[in-house]
């Protein structure tokens, strides 16, 4: 079964507390309950991790390499400014789509810039929870398109 590393970086956890009015009223609960739901529907196993600290997500993207598929990233504020997480996509041989529930364009100009976005094969923001469902799907198809093509 493919498996979809969702990982979501500093603050994540406090969604429906901080700035509703930016991130909206759902938790960190139900955003892991959301991606597990759209990964059972799409038949893949979708595992959400969240941490504040850059050395754990780090870890995480480490241990994606031979253990999952794809990564779903959302870095939160280390977006804009850890080459470190940056370096740890680029070096694992693993898709990664990044994803913003906000629409960092039109915020602050420091969060127009995001210094991960390069490693990654991708970036969805600006949609919500929905931002995670479209990278696991581009994940899932791709995904499966190149096993397809390989198995051929």
């Amino acid at each position: 079964m493919m498996k979809i590393m969702v990982i979501n970086g500093p603050n994540l956890d406090l969604l429906g507390v901080r700035e509703p009015g930016v991130y909206g009223e759902q938790s960190y609960s139900d955003l892991e309950a959301y991606v597990e739901k759209h990964g059972e529907e799409r038949g893949v196993e979708a595992v959400p991790m969240q941490s504040n600290s850059e050395g754990d997500i780090i870890d995480y993207i480490h241990y994606a390499l031979g253990n999952f598929d794809g990564i779903v990233i959302n870095p939160g504020a280390y977006t804009h400014y850890s080459y470190a997480i940056a370096d740890a996509l680029a070096a694992v041989d693993v898709p990664a789509v990044e994803v913003h529930i906000s629409n960092i364009h039109k915020r602050e100009e420091f969060r127009h810039k995001s210094v991960t976005a390069p490693s990654c094969v991708g970036q969805i923001c600006g949609l919500g929870f929905k931002g995670y469902a479209l990278a696991m799907d581009y994940l899932i198809d791709t995904i499966s398109m190149t096993s397809e093509e390989e198995s051929e």
